[in-house]
């Protein structure tokens, strides 16, 4: 599998063997723990809503490479459709043309995991995950600040995945957990083509974020205490061919038998806990070098795309991507989108988002002064983003908190593609 097909739906502390771990996490990017407040809305007025969510619970990326007899079994009954998580939708790419062609998803389909369905594919347990998310931003957002209509409605709703079938279908979930299955005409999905997706990291267009990033993924678990863990649960587990099996696959197939209730493989479940520790470590080890690029690359347009959305309603009030007055934007991505970004805000906790889980912006004005204002939420929980000095930061100050990171689609492309020139152009694995 390739790594973008890796990376895409992928993504640990102390370790097994008690040498202490060597890398340390910057403070700044981290979660402060003190408890906060609750916030008086009184006094201000509800203008956009952005969500970035995770899908829900899938199949294995790839399954961990036992003899057939070793390998865990998933049913096709796993993949039934609850009625209740239907609404009629179509996608599209960006300009509103045919759905663009999926090498994440084809990587999937070369292979199929023992019982007969094929890996990364959202389960039923997935699907009712997302309903469940979709009628909880129902009861928010429609129910009690009744910021948007019952009924989907196109001018007031924009939503966006990217093109891999598990998020796709975990979107439709969420619509009708939201409206309720109650829609004006067919719902859209856009998507972008893998060559313009900003909402994974994208290894494969930015080559700065390749040269920088994908190294520290083999990296960290060349780490002297994580390569002594990491071959002692070869042995236990038995693993012959131990190439790309690394925390982050373990953790990977772990969640997923331990979600839908699979019986178990002993030497996971025995280290469970530690499995995850060390993947979460990894993964942020990877979005964590020294310096600000590998943020950049990985999540920098999109926290653009936040900004951009914002200022439009502050300064117009109509979005970017319509000429109407959209009021909330839904934003279907991974595990690996939502880590990076947080990191940005500086309120990751160290811990793996679960499935479905999300990262609420809302904008607010202030009904008197008429400043705009942005609170972030995570799981549903306020977040005091770092380099703001409450859960409610003035817009501006949101923006320099987070101008580090941020970079437009030009600033992207041209930083991306700085290193061709440097070195003709060839690429580096």
């Amino acid at each position: 599998m390739n790594r973008l097909a890796v990376t895409a739906g992928l993504v640990g502390s102390a370790a097994f063997s008690g040498i202490a771990y060597v890398w340390k996490k910057p403070a700044e990017h981290f979660k402060d723990t003190t408890p906060l407040t609750g916030v008086d809305l009184s006094q201000y007025e509800l203008k956009l809503v952005q969500v970035l969510f995770r899908h829900g619970a899938r199949t294995p990326l790839k399954p961990i490479p036992f003899e057939d007899e070793k390998q865990i079994e998933w049913k096709t009954s796993l993949l039934n459709v609850p009625p209740h998580t239907l609404v009629d939708y179509t996608v599209t790419d960006l300009n509103g043309g045919p759905q663009p062609p999926s090498p994440v998803e084809d990587t999937y389909r070369k292979q199929k995991l023992k019982g007969g369905i094929y890996p990364g594919q959202l389960t039923t347990l997935g699907m009712q995950q997302l309903y469940e998310l979709g009628q909880k931003l129902r009861k928010r957002y429609v129910e009690e600040k009744q910021f948007i209509l019952p009924v989907f409605s196109p001018s007031e709703v924009y939503v966006r995945s990217t093109n891999i079938v598990r998020n796709i279908e975990s979107t439709r979930c969420l619509l009708a957990g939201l409206f309720h299955q109650n829609q004006e005409g067919r719902i859209r999905i856009v998507t972008a083509g893998a060559e313009n997706e900003i909402f994974y990291p994208n290894y494969h267009i930015c080559r700065q974020l390749k040269v920088l990033g994908s190294p520290r993924w083999s990296k960290f678990s060349l780490l002297p205490s994580v390569s002594e863990d990491l071959s002692h649960l070869h042995k236990l587990l038995e693993i012959k061919e131990t190439k790309g099996v690394d925390f982050i696959l373990l953790r990977d197939n772990l969640v997923a038998m331990e979600a839908h209730h699979l019986p178990g493989i002993p030497a996971l479940e025995k280290n469970s806990e530690k499995i995850k520790e060390r993947a979460s470590e990894m993964l942020h080890y990877v979005f964590d070098p020294q310096g600000r690029k590998v943020l950049q690359f990985a999540v920098g347009p999109l926290l653009h795309l936040f900004l951009e959305n914002m200022e439009m309603v502050k300064n117009n009030g109509t979005s970017t991507s319509s000429s109407n007055n959209v009021k909330m934007f839904l934003y279907s991505t991974h595990d690996t989108t939502l880590v990076p970004c947080m990191m940005a805000l500086g309120i990751s906790d160290m811990n793996w988002p679960p499935f479905g889980a999300e990262l609420t912006l809302e904008l607010y004005q202030h009904q008197l002064t008429k400043e705009h204002y942005v609170r972030v939420l995570y799981l549903g929980e306020d977040q005091l983003v770092q380099g703001c000095n409450s859960v409610l930061c003035p817009l501006q100050e949101f923006h320099e908190a987070v101008a580090q990171y941020t970079l437009s689609p030009e600033e992207y492309h041209t930083n991306c593609n700085q290193a061709q020139k440097a070195d003709g152009g060839q690429m580096r694995s």
